[in-house]
């Protein structure tokens, strides 16, 4: 779609909105005005006399659709709050026009980012009650009413989660970006260790490098890690002794002794195995996912999967057998083969098999992926939506509650991805990261590390090298940006009231 913007230059605003309700369609900025009978987007800004005014026209299949609104000028452009305000305008006129040409609205409304959950957490930690956080989303955001209820109870959990959190504690995340075989869904940085077997042990010499670096900041510091996450990839992937490596590592480098949640992706059950479990559970860990994505032979294979159901009905047995407490399985809605009727199946197979964490994806078409090439094989957007709607019914009557979610780009129906888990049960790794409370240290490939000022909301991201050679090779920049963490918690030491030094630590 053209898209012409007067008055600013907010270009994000109006692609996520774009996005949102187009999601078939891709920004353009001609120069010179719409042809006749083109669609096209006018998004216009104006400031006068103590008001921002923001305006939308908007021609979608021949017809003509227009929104106004205006709001007290919230300050220059270029000021982060200011920003914020203007964008909020201009994405709501645009979306009033949207909705009205579509006919409908999408499930989570004029909601454009990843983490709609991040707009109730802060207004009930400012003080706000629930039904005014509840009112927010209704009112501002046109969010319906199921993703209301969704928003606010992981919204009571992320609070829950931050009043849990020291200031002086931070979460690691341990990247393995290796699997067995590639998923026709995935984009994740990984690689197939069929081809990447010369890999492993380079990778894992770089990756125990970084550990014992991250080890003396977190020292230097003056600070102790309270999740552990691996994630990948599939770190299952690795061979037992190699996985006794990379734990043995962790405990000889870092300081475990605030350490009180230990997670692992053993993930695709073609890669558990009792000598794996073992190695685990030696070392502490209390929590493994084996995530089936479906319980359906025949969706497995249409997604590239080289495992059955009955190799998860398998694995899970010997999962439980080796003493994990808590265990995730994973489902996704939209799967390739998949119907409304199928996706019930696997779920009630899943419940059965009553895993204490039960996270349910929705599809997300990305670039990269097998499945770009053959989107006509995917189940529409109304079937998604009724798996969706099964899973959360399904769910809460089986004494299940939603506790973290996020959303990503491409996502059939503009749905979501959300944690469901028996009460006290909860991820803490998965709050922290997706909500951003605290600090994610991130090792190896692919790893992102999120440095977090919870009170100031200031984040610093520092990414590490996406694919295990180029990590393998960029390990000496990658240990001297790591050296930002020192300078960061030592802003906030200066900070005070609320920083660490205020913390008593």
């Amino acid at each position: 779609m053209k898209l012409y913007l007067r008055g600013h230059d907010y270009k994000y605003a109006a692609e996520q909105m774009l996005l949102t309700l187009f999601p078939g369609q891709r920004p353009l900025y001609p120069a010179e005005p719409p042809a006749e009978g083109e669609d096209f987007l006018v998004l216009t800004l104006t400031r006068e006399n103590g008001r921002a005014e923001g305006e939308a026209q908007l021609r979608w299949q021949g017809k003509t659709y227009a929104s106004r609104d205006s709001i007290p000028d919230p300050g220059e452009p270029g000021e982060t709050e200011a920003d914020r305000a203007y964008q909020q305008l201009l994405k709501l006129c645009f979306y009033r026009c949207g909705t009205a040409a579509l006919g409908r609205e999408p499930p989570w409304g004029a909601m454009t980012g990843v983490r709609p959950v991040k707009i109730p957490t802060k207004a009930l930690l400012r003080g706000e009650s629930e039904a005014e956080a509840e009112r927010r989303l209704r009112e501002i955001y046109h969010v319906t009413p199921q993703r209301v209820r969704l928003a606010m109870d992981c919204a009571r959990a992320s609070v829950a989660a931050r009043k849990s959190l020291r200031p002086d504690e931070v979460s690691l995340y341990v990247g393995i970006p290796f699997c067995p075989t590639r998923c026709a869904y995935c984009s994740f940085i990984s690689a197939d260790v069929k081809r990447a077997l010369q890999l492993l042990e380079p990778y894992l010499d770089a990756l125990e490098r970084e550990i014992a670096a991250a080890g003396d900041l977190l020292r230097r510091s003056g600070l102790f890690v309270r999740t552990i996450y691996f994630g990948g990839g599939t770190p299952t992937t690795l061979s037992a002794p190699q996985l006794e490596r990379v734990m043995g590592a962790l405990e000889a480098h870092l300081d475990l002794s605030r350490l009180t949640e230990y997670t692992v992706e053993a993930g695709r059950p073609d890669t558990i195995t009792p000598e794996k479990l073992s190695v685990l559970r030696s070392h502490g860990v209390g929590r493994v996912s084996v995530n089936p994505q479906s319980m359906s032979d025949e969706v497995l294979a249409a997604m590239g999967r080289s495992h059955t159901a009955a190799d998860i009905r398998r694995a899970m047995a010997d999962v439980r057998a080796a003493g994990f407490g808590v265990v995730n399985m994973d489902l996704i809605a939209g799967l390739p083969r998949d119907s409304a009727a199928g996706f019930a199946a696997s779920l009630e197979e899943v419940l059965s098999l009553a895993p204490e964490n039960i996270t349910v994806h929705t599809l997300a078409l990305k670039k990269g992926s097998r499945l770009m090439a053959d989107p006509e094989a995917l189940p529409s957007a109304g079937a998604v939506s009724a798996m969706l709607d099964r899973a959360d019914e399904a769910l809460r009557g089986a004494g299940y509650v939603p506790y973290y979610l996020y959303r990503q780009k491409y996502m059939s129906g503009s749905f979501e991805n959300v944690g469901w888990c028996r009460p006290g049960t909860e991820n803490l790794y998965n709050i922290a990261m997706m909500e951003e409370l605290h600090t994610v240290l991130a090792l190896g490939g692919g790893g992102m590390t999120k440095l977090v000022d919870p009170d100031s909301g200031r984040i610093l991201r520092i990414p590490n090298a996406k694919y295990p050679y180029e990590y393998i090779q960029s390990i000496e920049t990658c240990l001297a940006e790591k050296e930002a963490l020192t300078a960061f918690y030592a802003g906030m030491k200066k900070e005070g009231p609320h920083g660490l030094s205020a913390a008593g630590n």
